[in-house]
């Protein structure tokens, strides 16, 4: 088991799977919440769901049928998935928090960096 990189997509979709633990998502409905494309979404699921972090099934066929619609894929984080993003997304919290370098920063005087 090991860590996805903590991109602002993945934070996103983390933190959208986290509002609710126990609920069961679908794909479009994970769109929704955290605000990114399906072509964004897929590919962080899969690798969520590869490393264990994230458990998915299929909808029972009767369901969409009687919908008319086309069968679900249903997302939910792992308990353990749950505590790991938890830490991952503190962490990646902190590293944005810590100031720049001194490399990095803005000279007030030239509004520049250092000179």
């Amino acid at each position: 088991m090991g860590t996805p990189r903590m991109t602002l997509q993945t934070q996103l979709v983390l933190r959208a799977l986290l509002e609710d633990p126990a609920e069961q998502r679908y794909g479009l409905e994970l769109c929704e919440l955290a605000g990114l494309p399906s072509g964004t979404i897929y590919p962080i699921l899969a690798r969520l769901e590869q490393i264990g972090w994230v458990d998915s099934t299929w909808e029972d066929p009767a369901v969409h049928e009687t919908a008319g619609r086309p069968r679900r894929r249903f997302y939910r984080i792992t308990q353990d998935g749950a505590a790991q993003a938890r830490d991952a997304l503190a962490r990646a919290y902190r590293s944005r928090r810590q100031p720049l370098p001194g490399w990095a920063a803005v000279d007030p005087a030239t509004g520049g960096g250092p000179s």
